[in-house]
C-alpha cells in the first residue's frame, strides 16, 4: 500500500493533483518535461465554457513542485473568474515554469514550451506574466499561434502591463469614490507594494494625480530606479502593513491580506494588481468587510492585461482596449454597492456575477 511507504506528514500528498485544497473543479491539468532543456512546467485549465483558456506564463523559483502546483491552479481558476467578470468569451488557464527567470530561462527552454502549448490544440493560449518578457512571447509564436502579448512588429499589442496598471488604477478611483465620496486620489497615501512592470505604471498615474506614493520591493534597483522617475518614497520599515495610509495597493505575489496582516492594516481601501490578494478568500474578504476596509476584487481590477492580449484574438484597436479597460471603474462601482446591499464580501459579489455569467452559457 502507498501508505506503509511515506510518512504521516506526506498523507495528504497521496492525491497530488485532485486532493489539493487550490483544486476546483479544473479541467485539465499537464505536467510538461524536457529533459535536454531542463524545461519544468505545469500547465492548469480551469474552465473553458466561455471558451479558449487564456492566462500567462510564470516563470518562478518555486520552493517545491507542490508549491508549483497550487499556484498554477489557484491562478487559473482567478483566470476563469477574471475573463467571465469582464465580459471576455474566454476561459481560464495558466503555465507555470520552475526556475528562476534571471538565470534558467533559455531560448530552448522556451521553444520546447512553446510546444507543449502547441500539443494541447488550443484549448490553452498563452500569454506574458511574472519572469516572462513580450521577447519570449515572440520566441514562443515561432512554434504555435497559441499565444498572445506578442510584440506590434508581429502584430501584437505588445506589453501588457500599462493597461493592467491602467485597470489598476481606475479600479482604485472606484474604491476610493466608494469610501472617500471621491475619486480624486491627490494627496491620498498609497503604499505600492511591488515595483515590477505593473507596479511602476501604477506609480506613474498615482504620481500625476498627486498621489503620496510609498514604494516596496525585494529589488532595491528597482525601488531606486521608480523612485527616481517619479518621487516616490521608497519605504524603509520592516513591517508596512502598520503605517498609516489610505490605500494599500499589492502587486508583487499574493496572499499578503492574511491573519497577520488584517490586524495591523489601517487602510480604507485595499487596490492592487497582485492575483489571490486574500490567502483565504471567505474568511478574509469577510474580515475585511467587517473592519470597514473596501477591497477592490483582484481578478477584476488586474484584468487590463487580458483585455489588451484579448485584442489580438478579436482584432479590435487601442481604443476598444482603452474603453474596455476604463470600464473596470464602472464594474467595480456596481460590485462594491452590491456587496453592501446583499451583505456579501466584495469577493463573493464578483465571483456571484462572474459565475452567473458562465452558467448562463453553459446552460444556453
Amino acid at each position: 500500500m502507498l501508505t506503509e511507504v511515506v510518512s504521516s506528514n506526506d498523507l495528504k500528498k497521496v492525491a497530488p493533483v485532485f486532493g489539493q485544497l487550490s483544486f476546483d473543479d479544473h479541467e485539465q491539468v499537464v505536467f510538461c518535461h524536457d529533459k535536454d532543456t531542463d524545461l519544468k512546467a505545469i500547465i492548469g485549465i480551469h474552465n473553458t465554457v466561455l471558451g479558449p483558456a487564456l492566462g500567462g506564463t510564470r516563470m518562478w523559483a518555486y520552493n517545491s513542485e507542490w508549491e508549483a502546483l497550487n499556484d498554477v491552479l489557484r491562478l487559473s481558476r482567478g483566470m476563469t473568474f477574471k475573463s467571465a467578470i469582464t465580459g471576455l468569451n474566454l476561459g481560464g488557464g495558466k503555465a507555470v515554469i520552475i526556475g528562476d527567470a534571471a538565470t534558467q530561462k533559455t531560448p530552448e527552454l522556451m521553444l520546447r514550451f512553446g510546444e507543449f502549448v502547441h500539443s494541447l490544440g488550443g484549448r490553452y493560449i498563452t500569454a506574458e506574466d511574472v519572469g516572462m518578457a513580450t521577447a519570449d512571447m515572440d520566441l514562443v509564436r515561432s512554434v504555435t499561434p497559441y499565444v498572445t502579448g506578442i510584440s506590434q512588429e508581429l502584430g501584437g499589442a505588445g506589453n501588457p502591463s500599462p493597461i493592467t496598471a491602467y485597470g489598476v488604477f481606475m479600479g482604485m478611483k472606484a474604491a476610493a469614490k466608494y469610501a472617500y465620496g471621491s475619486d480624486v486620489l491627490e494627496d491620498k497615501i498609497v503604499y505600492v507594494e511591488g515595483v515590477g512592470n505593473v507596479g511602476e505604471s501604477l506609480v506613474e498615474h498615482l504620481s500625476n494625480e498627486g498621489a503620496k506614493v510609498f514604494i516596496s520591493d525585494i529589488s532595491q534597483d528597482r525601488l531606486e530606479q521608480v523612485r527616481d522617475k517619479y518621487s516616490a518614497t521608497i519605504y524603509e520599515g520592516d513591517n508596512l502593513y502598520t503605517e498609516d495610509m489610505d490605500i494599500y495597493a499589492p502587486c508583487a505575489l499574493g496572499a499578503t491580506v492574511n491573519d497577520s496582516t488584517i490586524g495591523q492594516l489601517k487602510a480604507k481601501v485595499i487596490a492592487g494588481a497582485a492575483n489571490n490578494q486574500l490567502a483565504v478568500e471567505e474568511k478574509h474578504g469577510r474580515e475585511l468587510m467587517e473592519r470597514g476596509i473596501i477591497y477592490a476584487p483582484d481578478f477584476l481590477i488586474n484584468a487590463g492585461g487580458i483585455i489588451n492580449v484579448y485584442a489580438e484574438l478579436e482584432n479590435y484597436g487601442r481604443q476598444e482596449i482603452i474603453r474596455k479597460t476604463e470600464n473596470i471603474y464602472h464594474t467595480t462601482l456596481e460590485i462594491l454597492t452590491k456587496a453592501e446591499s446583499q451583505g456579501m464580501t466584495a469577493q463573493a459579489a464578483a465571483m456571484e456575477i462572474a459565475r452567473d455569467r458562465i452558467a448562463a452559457r453553459k446552460n444556453s
